[in-house]
């Protein structure tokens, strides 16, 4: 019987192909040999249901999926079930998928009555499609790792955070936490850029509407970062700012891993009180957004390693410490 290798085959859908190819690219500058997207055909029918075909043989392989469940928040989640479903029913060892935007988690728990809970039905999907593994990165919250029975990998772009900010070179920081569902991460950026922490006490009427009540800790005369792990129309980043301003902090920035930026978010971040508006690319940033007020980082070198380290079956934990330096 001839010994079995190993096969990594690395697969992008359609939501943010340009962020599959940056980790492509990191991962043949990381390992010394040419790691290149391989070959799938995606396509939509007429009436809207969405095809894929490998093609190439990935049987006995360890097939990796890019794809963020963000934009056509919709089709995007369908392309991945679909291509997680395509890899299995052609015999791949396993599927993993990486999932840069995890949709529908904000819906994590049951707020009212008769309400889903739709970060579980998308995890059963995705184990239901075939995928043997998640690797994400800032999850909504991360309780949402216990929705699956399979691994998930849960990063963080909070050292990438850092180490724009401290490039910077800010003086009198201090890193301001939205609510208090925050406030570990905000911890956790504070402690790595050596800074204070506030923390916002923060309220929803209503879907996609915040108010902030108060502000607890020093913040009059600082550099504040405000840090969350999505920004969706930016109301809580209006109002959170506005409670910043009224406090006394002299300069506010934004930095958030996820920029759906929906609806009103540009204009809402327009306003002179914001000094920047730090966001990764796990979800694509239209190219005539990109620069002034926005700026984006790349998670490309952290998801590159994660990759390696998944499929060479060492060690992940590094990465999801925050001391972790890319």
């Amino acid at each position: 019987m001839t010994e079995m290798t190993k096969s990594l085959k690395l697969y992008s859908g359609r939501s943010n192909p340009e962020l599959a190819q940056r980790i492509a690219e990191t991962m043949g500058a990381e390992t010394g040999e040419a790691v290149a997207l391989s070959g799938i055909r995606l396509k939509t029918f007429e009436n809207g249901e969405i095809y894929a075909r490998y093609l190439e043989s990935v049987r006995g392989c360890d097939v990796f999926i890019i794809q963020s469940i963000a934009g056509q928040v919709n089709d995007a989640l369908m392309e991945l079930l679909i291509m997680a479903d395509a890899a299995k029913r052609a015999s791949a060892r396993t599927v993993t998928a990486v999932v840069t935007h995890y949709g529908y988690s904000r819906q994590d728990k049951k707020s009212a009555s008769r309400e889903p809970i739709t970060a579980k039905l998308v995890a059963n999907l995705l184990t239901v499609a075939g995928v043997n593994r998640i690797i994400a990165i800032d999850l909504h919250q991360g309780q949402i790792q216990g929705f699956f029975d399979s691994p998930v990998n849960h990063l963080t772009a909070l050292p990438i955070f850092a180490d724009y900010f401290l490039e910077k070179g800010l003086e009198n920081v201090c890193v301001v936490s939205p609510d208090v569902g925050r406030a570990k991460a905000g911890k956790k950026l504070a402690d790595l850029l050596d800074a204070d922490l506030a923390i916002m006490h923060k309220t929803r009427p209503e879907h996609n509407v915040s108010e902030v009540s108060s502000v607890i800790g020093r913040v009059r005369g600082k550099t504040c970062i405000l840090n969350d792990d999505m920004i969706d129309t930016a109301g809580s980043i209006e109002a959170a700012v506005k409670a910043l301003k009224e406090a006394g902090a002299e300069r506010v920035y934004i930095c958030a891993t996820h920029g759906l930026f929906s609806g009103p978010a540009y204009e809402r971040l327009a306003t002179d009180d914001i000094e920047e508006v730090v966001v990764c690319d796990t979800v694509p940033l239209p190219k005539e957004r990109r620069g002034g007020r926005i700026k984006v980082v790349s998670v490309a070198p952290l998801l590159a390693r994660a990759i390696i380290n998944v499929y060479q079956e060492a060690s992940v934990s590094e990465l999801f410490d925050p001391e972790f330096q890319l």
